[in-house]
């Protein structure tokens, strides 16, 4: 556990990267969004999609903490294990605070009919529909989705340098265009449509979470066998 803590110390050495520029992006595109919901003369629900921003930049989060901290991290001899599961709190941690600040201003842009000019960022139609554990568990999950991802494909340019990326990359996108041809080719995307339809943002984030598991325990696996 001390190790642990250690490695989640280790990466907020930059505490600017893990958590200046997430809410600097946050910020910056919702001061954007803003002046822009204030031109359109409309009294009116107006929405902008500024509020995925941040929820990108944790794509780069998380090749950045396999980058730049995994090769410090084994000159200390700290297991890999210990740094996966390090890593992993940490931005759960740090998922965790950016879904309370999309909470707490999708309740002051409500209270303030969207900050008196009628536009909603953090207040997005469907996902935050429901109840707030739900908005809170879809935030968080797509946040970690992103994270996981970054981390994989930089855990495969460690394991197998330029050419293992881009093999995994094109790799992905062939099985997705196959999966797409497929289903076109069967007719199922009347079936596709009626079963995203019936979703709702608490069960696609299970889904999702689901799909979170399997990508960390593949990043894990690809972990133990890369090189500094």
């Amino acid at each position: 556990m001390s190790r642990t803590v250690a490695v989640a110390r280790m990466q907020l050495i930059n505490k600017w990267t893990y958590i200046g520029w997430p809410l600097t992006i946050l910020l910056a595109s919702f001061l954007m969004s803003l002046a822009i919901f204030a031109l359109i003369p409309v009294q009116e629900g107006k929405y902008g999609g500024g509020s995925q921003a941040p929820m990108w930049y944790f794509l780069v989060l998380g090749i950045q903490s396999m980058t730049l901290v995994f090769p410090f991290s084994q000159g200390l001899s700290i297991s890999r294990r210990a740094f996966y599961l390090g890593t992993l709190s940490l931005f759960s941690l740090i998922a965790v605070g950016m879904t309370g600040l999309y909470l707490l201003g999708g309740v002051i842009e409500k209270a303030t009919n969207g900050w008196g000019v009628y536009g909603y960022f953090f207040s997005i139609p469907w996902v935050t529909d429901g109840p707030w554990y739900s908005t809170a568990a879809f935030f968080f999950v797509v946040m970690m989705f992103m994270f996981i991802i970054g981390f994989w494909f930089a855990t495969i340019f460690k394991r197998w340098g330029t050419s293992g990326t881009l093999v995994s990359t094109l790799g992905s996108a062939v099985v997705l265009i196959g999966l797409a041809a497929l289903t076109t080719l069967l007719e199922w995307w009347g079936y596709v449509g009626a079963w995203f339809a019936q979703q709702t943002p608490l069960s696609i984030s299970g889904w999702a979470a689901l799909l979170c598991v399997v990508l960390a325990a593949g990043s894990y696996s690809t972990l133990r066998r890369a090189t500094p």
